[in-house]
């Protein structure tokens, strides 16, 4: 009896389907992306995500844990150097299923799977910054802080163009203060 066995075995023995899953975990770590059918790509979700999860602590147990299910030191490799940075900050998730349509030789359904960092589409216009509410009026507090350095900035930059205009004054004072002080000897001579 299968009471309670929901793994799917996509036709296949253990030592198959572990191989299958394994090239598959492989080429996508080394592309990016791949083309398979709904079932393999579930399949492999379950099979990648926590290596993608061990891939963010770089340590020599997690890179010998991640070859025994890969069995491809270029795969490893790959992983640790390019995958494992920008993905650090991802909480889980690693993995996006986009169904494509059917196969034409079976009409089996057909999808891509990619790692999500690495698709240029999805996540240019994605960037969201995730924010928290407090009661303490975080945000505004935020808001005036940002505020405060750029009046100073500016005023600065009037207090430049004060001491400049007052560098420029005498000198356009001087022949004013010379007029005046002839003016004033014209008056006592008088």
């Amino acid at each position: 009896m299968r009471h309670g066995k929901k793994f799917n075995h996509l036709g296949r023995q253990t030592a198959h389907r572990a191989a299958m899953l394994s090239n598959m975990a492989c080429s996508l770590i080394e592309h990016k992306r791949i083309s398979t059918t709904i079932a393999k790509a579930k399949a492999l979700r379950v099979y990648v995500e926590p290596i993608l999860t061990k891939a963010k602590d770089d340590t020599t147990h997690n890179r010998r844990t991640t070859f025994s299910y890969l069995k491809s030191k270029e795969a490893v490799s790959e992983l640790f150097r390019t995958i494992a940075p920008k993905i650090a900050d991802r909480p889980g998730g690693y993995t996006r299923i986009i169904r494509t349509g059917y196969r034409l030789g079976d009409n089996a359904e057909m999808c891509l799977i990619e790692l999500v960092d690495f698709n240029e589409v999805y996540t240019a216009g994605e960037k969201k910054t995730t924010t928290r509410r407090s009661r303490r009026g975080g945000a505004a507090a935020t808001k005036k802080t940002d505020a405060a350095p750029a009046a100073e900035v500016v005023e600065e930059a009037v207090v430049v163009e004060e001491v400049k205009a007052e560098e420029v004054a005498p000198e356009a004072a001087a022949p004013t203060e010379e007029a005046d002080s002839t003016e004033e000897e014209k008056k006592d001579e008088e």
